[in-house]
């Protein structure tokens, strides 16, 4: 379950609403976010990127409880709720943070995990696949769960699991399509190699080259002594 990690992170108020100020701000290690939701309105800051990158690693990840503390804006409990990343460098570069208010729930995204060995995978040389690897899911941040696990041993060959099968606690609500297909075990056919013709042309009998001429010339040799 998400829990609230003794982590407090300091951050200012955000002046300048540029992409300059952004920039420079990202130059001198912060990130720009914005605090929102709950018993207060918007707040603009900035935060430190080694403390939200140090959050963001951790084994709850976005799901983490943390507090943040802005110079002049308040304390307050928040979590994750998007993040921009730089495609190529993979930093941080803005973060949206939500309050999170005692009895309210939020939605989030938790890993899926599939548990156990197929019957059909261990008895019938099947394959498993899994279709999704991630929930969405709504309840109160403390009721987070780090993963959703699913056992598939009992799936066969051409056994479909779907959301609508798995169970989880009463206080979590999933809110993918409960028809959406998790995880299926199927059978891999091999395609038969096709072994290419090959013409084999009957072997034609060697010529002889020369013998028919060594035979005249013996021949020939023959008849001269003769006529001598």
């Amino acid at each position: 379950m998400a829990e609230h990690k003794d982590i407090t992170v300091r951050a200012k108020p955000r002046e300048g609403r540029g992409k300059n100020d952004a920039r420079r701000a990202r130059v001198a290690g912060m990130v720009p976010v914005v605090v929102y939701g709950g018993e207060g309105g918007s707040v603009a800051a900035l935060a430190p990127l080694r403390d939200l990158a140090a959050i963001l690693r951790s084994e709850s990840g976005r799901n983490t409880i943390f507090t943040i503390d802005i110079e002049g804006g308040g304390v307050s409990e928040v979590m994750f709720h998007d993040r921009q990343v730089d495609p190529v460098r993979g930093r941080l570069l803005h973060a949206d943070l939500t309050r999170l208010v005692k009895g309210q729930k939020i939605e989030v995204t938790v890993p899926l995990h599939l548990t156990g060995e197929p019957v059909g995978v261990r008895e019938e040389q099947g394959v498993l696949e899994q279709i999704i690897r991630e929930l969405e899911i709504r309840c109160e941040p403390r009721e987070i769960p780090d993963v959703i696990n699913v056992d598939v041993s009992n799936l066969g060959v051409h056994d479909v699991l779907h959301i609508s099968d798995i169970q989880v606690d009463d206080k979590i609500e999933i809110l993918n399509d409960p028809a959406t297909v998790i995880a299926t075990v199927g059978i891999v056919k091999e395609e038969p190699v096709a072994v290419p013709e090959v013409e084999v042309e009957a072997a034609a009998e060697p010529e002889v080259i020369g013998k028919g001429k060594k035979e005249d010339e013996a021949g020939d040799e023959a008849d001269k002594g003769k006529k001598q």
